[in-house]
């Protein structure tokens, strides 16, 4: 037999909780904005020409061989200028390969330099490079 508070919650329904009636707070009149000085504008920084640290490893002068010189010049220059110069000269005579852009097509300077060899990859800069420094 079933207790008598089970059948008198299955048959009555439960009546709505009423909410708490919620009093709107009084609004509060913000304060007027101050407006903000205008920023100045800071001049802009001069950058400094990047020296380098020390005159070892990439930075130091190298005095290049007689067919480099033909491409990069005479001066003494790192070896980072080097390679920078040499992909000057490719680029102001259209000599990297149109298909395959990791090649670079010797010309009359060039293949002197690249030891007779018509084509070389760009990989191989650097060691043309070392070949041809003091």
């Amino acid at each position: 037999m079933p207790t008598p508070k089970k059948s008198a919650k299955k048959g009555a329904k439960a009546a709505p909780k009423k909410k708490a009636a919620k009093k709107a707070a009084p609004k509060k009149k913000a304060a007027p904005k101050k407006k903000a000085a205008p920023k100045k504008k800071a001049a802009p920084k001069k950058k400094a020409a990047k020296k380098p640290a020390s005159n070892t490893g990439f930075n130091a002068p190298l005095t290049a061989s007689p067919a480099l010189a033909a491409v990069v010049g005479e001066q003494p220059l790192a070896r980072t200028e080097i390679i920078k110069k040499i992909w000057e000269y490719i680029r102001k005579n259209g000599l990297q390969d149109k298909v395959n852009k990791r090649m670079i097509n010797a010309d009359a300077k060039l293949k002197t330099l690249f030891d007779g060899k018509g084509q070389v990859s760009m990989f191989d800069l650097a060691k043309i490079v070392s070949k041809n420094v003091k």
